[in-house]
C-alpha cells in the first residue's frame, strides 16, 4: 500500500507514494532524514550505487533539526561551509546560515538526487532486531494511516545506518523552578516555540548561556522592549564574521565545487588550529575571546559575564555572528545577569542574590535531553543491547552489534564532517563485504581495552546523560576522536580487516 506524505513544507517535492512492506530485505535502511540521513543516502548513491535503500524518517518532513527548531534567529552554530555537504557546494550569502536556508538546501539534495520518494514519512522506529539465523535487521515502526489510525509497520535490512541525531525530539532538558504557576506571563521552551507568539514590545527573560540562548537574546531583541539573559554560569563566546569575504571570492573567481572545496578545507584546518591554541593556552585564547568582545560593548564589557569555570572547549565556545549579542547589550536593548533562580512570582523571576526580573515571557534555554540510538529497542538474537556496556569501534559502530553503523559528528566542529566520514566508511565496508562474498560484520571487544566516557565533555546535556551512552576505550581502534583529521585517516585510509572486525561468510540454506 502507498502512503501520501501528511504534511509539506516551502520547498519539498510532494511524491504521493511511498514505498510499501515488501518481501524483499534492503540492503541498507538508513533511520533518519535530516541532515545525516540525506547525506548517507547521496553516498549510498555515489559509492554504492547497486545497493537498495530506503529511509524511515519519524517526522512528516525532511530536515531533522531544521525543520524541528523553529525559534527567532535559529542559526549554525557552525561554518555552513563544513557544516554543509563536501559534494554539494553552499552558494548562500551567509557563513554563519540561517535555519531555514539550511533546510531547504538539505531538501534540495535530496530532491535533486531522487531520494525523496525513498523515504518513508512519519514512521517513528520502535525496535530493531538482529537475526544471526537469517543475516538480516527486522525494524519495527509505528505509523498513522490516513484515518489516523496507529499501524505496526516492519521492513527488513542487511544493514542499519541509524542517522537520527543525538537529542529527543519530544521534550527539552526543562528544570522546573519553585512557584512557576503563579507567573502570569508565558514560559517557553525554543524547542516547542509557538508559531504565533509574539513578543513585539515585550519584557523577556531568556533562561541560559549556551548556543541557543545566544542566538536568541539578539533575534528577541530587534522587536521585544528588552531581553534579559539570565545565567547560572557564563559560557565562551567568540564572534565569528557572518559572511566570509574569503569565500565570496574564490566563487567569483573559480567554479562552484572547487571554491567550495577550497574554503571548506580552509575552516576545517582554521577550526582544528583554533581548538589546538585553546586547549593548550586557554588563558590566551580566552583574553583573545574577552578582547574581541570588548571591541563591540566597550565601557559595557564585563569580564565577569563571559569568563566560566571551565577551559574553553571543555563545553562548546558559543558563536555570535558579527557580534550581534554585543551589538544587543551595547545598544541597550539587552542585557547579561549571571544568577540563579529562587522562585517565579507573578511578574517575573525573584533571583537568589535578593535581585528581581520583571517579564512578559520567559524563555527556558535551558538545553537538550540526549536520546541514546533514538530510543530503539535493540536486540541481538533475542538478547537486548546493553548499550553503556558497548564499545564505540571507530566512533561509528557498537561492539557485539552485526551490520550497523550510526552518524554521531563532532562537539568542537560542524557535525557534517564526522557524518560523511562514517556514510563513506560505510560504503567502504560494503563494498569490501560484497567483493569477498561476506553477509555480516561486527566488532568484536578486546578485553584488555580500558573503558573511558565516550565523550570527555561537560556540557550539561552529556554529563546528564553518560550513564547510557556506550563507552570508546583507550587504544585504537576504540577511541572516538573530536578530530577530523585523525578520523579522516582511521576512516578512510587504515585497512578494512584489522583483526577487530569479525566477519561472517554467505548464509547457509
Amino acid at each position: 500500500m502507498w502512503l501520501r506524505a501528511t504534511r509539506r513544507r516551502p520547498g519539498q517535492v510532494s511524491f504521493p507514494h511511498a514505498p510499501s512492506d515488501g518481501p524483499c530485505p534492503l540492503d541498507v535502511l538508513i533511520i533518519g532524514a535530516g541532515l545525516s540521513g540525506i547525506g548517507a543516502a547521496r553516498h549510498l548513491l555515489a559509492k554504492a550505487p547497486d545497493k537498495q535503500f530506503e529511509l524511515l524518517e519519524a517526522r512528516d518532513a525532511i530536515g531533522g533539526t531544521w525543520d524541528l527548531f523553529r525559534y527567532p534567529g535559529i542559526r549554525s552554530d557552525s561554518d555552513v561551509y563544513t557544516l554543509g555537504y563536501s559534494f554539494k557546494p553552499w552558494t548562500g550569502h551567509k557563513s554563519i546560515a540561517d535555519g531555514p536556508d539550511i533546510r531547504d538546501y538539505i531538501q534540495e539534495a535530496a530532491d535533486e538526487a531522487g531520494i525523496t520518494p525513498r523515504i518513508r514519512f512519519g514512521h517513528r522506529v520502535k525496535g530493531a532486531a538482529w537475526s544471526s539465523s537469517e543475516q538480516l535487521w527486522t525494524v519495527t515502526a509505528e505509523h498513522r494511516d490516513a484515518q489516523g489510525h496507529l499501524q505496526r509497520v516492519t521492513r527488513q535490512a542487511k544493514f542499519l545506518f541509524l542517522c537520527s541525531g543525538y537529542y529527543s525530539y519530544d521534550e527539552g532538558h526543562r528544570p522546573e523552578f519553585s512557584n512557576e504557576t503563579a507567573f502570569q506571563g508565558q514560559i517557553v521552551h525554543p524547542q516547542f516555540w509557538p508559531e504565533d507568539l509574539d513578543y513585539a514590545g515585550k519584557r523577556v527573560v531568556v533562561i541560559g548561556s549556551g548556543a541557543t540562548a545566544v542566538t536568541l537574546v539578539p533575534a528577541l531583541a530587534e522587536r521585544a522592549a528588552h531581553v534579559t539573559m539570565l545565567q547560572r554560569s557564563p559560557s565562551d563566546v567568540a564572534v565569528r564574521p557572518l559572511v566570509d569575504q574569503t569565500a565570496l571570492k574564490l566563487q567569483r573567481w573559480l567554479p562552484a565545487q572547487t571554491s567550495h572545496g577550497l574554503v571548506r578545507w580552509k575552516n576545517i584546518l582554521l577550526s582544528l588550529l583554533y581548538y589546538q591554541v585553546a586547549r593548550r593556552y586557554p588563558k590566551r585564547f580566552r583574553q583573545r575571546l574577552h578582547q574581541s568582545a570588548q571591541e563591540y560593548l566597550g565601557h559595557h564589557f564585563d569580564a565577569a559575564m563571559f569568563t566560566p569555570t571551565y577551559n574553553p572547549w571543555d563545553q562548546r565556545v558559543c558563536a555570535v555572528p558579527d557580534g550581534d549579542l554585543f551589538v544587543a547589550i551595547r545598544d541597550g536593548r539587552a542585557s547579561i545577569v549571571t544568577d540563579t533562580i529562587k522562585r517565579f512570582t507573578s511578574v517575573g523571576i525573584e533571583l537568589s542574590s535578593g535581585k528581581a526580573l520583571d517579564a512578559d515571557l520567559v524563555v527556558t534555554a535551558t538545553g537538550l535531553k540526549l536520546n541514546v540510538l533514538g530510543n530503539i529497542l535493540f536486540t541481538v538474537d533475542e538478547r537486548p543491547i546493553d548499550v553503556p556496556r558497548t564499545l564505540v569501534y571507530k566512533g561509528m559502530m557498537l561492539s557485539g552489534v552485526p551490520n550497523f553503523a550510526y552518524a554521531f559528528g563532532y562537539t568542537n566542529s560542524s557535525w557534517t564532517l564526522k557524518a560523511e566520514l562514517t556514510a563513506d566508511y560505510v560504503c567502504r565496508l560494503l563494498n569490501h563485504m560484497d567483493g569477498h562474498g561476506l553477509t555480516s560484520v561486527v566488532p568484536q571487544a578486546d578485553p584488555s581495552v580500558e573503558e573511558q566516557p565516550m565523550l570527555n565533555f561537560s556540557s550539561g546535556y552529556v554529563t546528564r546523560s553518560a550513564h547510557a551512552l556506550p563507552k570508546q576505550g583507550s587504544k585504537r581502534p576504540w577511541q572516538v576522536y573530536q578530530n577530523y583529521l585523525l578520523d579522516k585517516y582511521t576512516m578512510q585510509l587504515s585497512p578494512l580487516n584489522d583483526a577487530t572486525l569479525k566477519f561472517t561468510g554467505p548464509r547457509q540454506v
